[in-house]
């Protein structure tokens, strides 16, 4: 397995960081335009701060986005059972606040 990769002639190029090659491409391919087009987007989702959207995922399952760096996708039946359990959730989550972490969510 190691001489397969050390033989590989593109091995030295994936040693560079995962988003290098992106930035690289980001910098060179765009005009003043779509950089500004860029910006404004950017600028768009932060404004959002952290309020939530909803998406239907490719496995059909809800994915809500903004709670964190990633989304929480559960199936249909999942967040049935987690909703119905509400009340129950909150129960415990004040019984163990002692011991629970927070995380301060960036508003603007």
């Amino acid at each position: 397995m190691l001489l397969s990769v050390a033989r590989d002639p593109g091995y030295p190029q994936r040693l560079k960081k995962k988003g290098s090659k992106m930035a690289d491409e980001t910098n060179n391919n765009l005009t003043p335009e779509q950089m500004a087009a860029r910006i404004a987007e950017l600028e768009g989702r932060l404004a959002k701060g952290s309020s939530l959207s909803f998406k239907v995922s490719e496995k059909g399952g809800v994915s809500v986005y903004g709670l964190g760096r990633f989304p929480v996708t559960l199936y249909q039946e999942q967040w049935d059972t987690l909703l119905s359990h509400i009340s129950e959730l909150r129960e415990f989550i004040n019984a163990n606040k002692s011991k629970l972490k927070t995380k301060e969510l960036a508003k603007k």
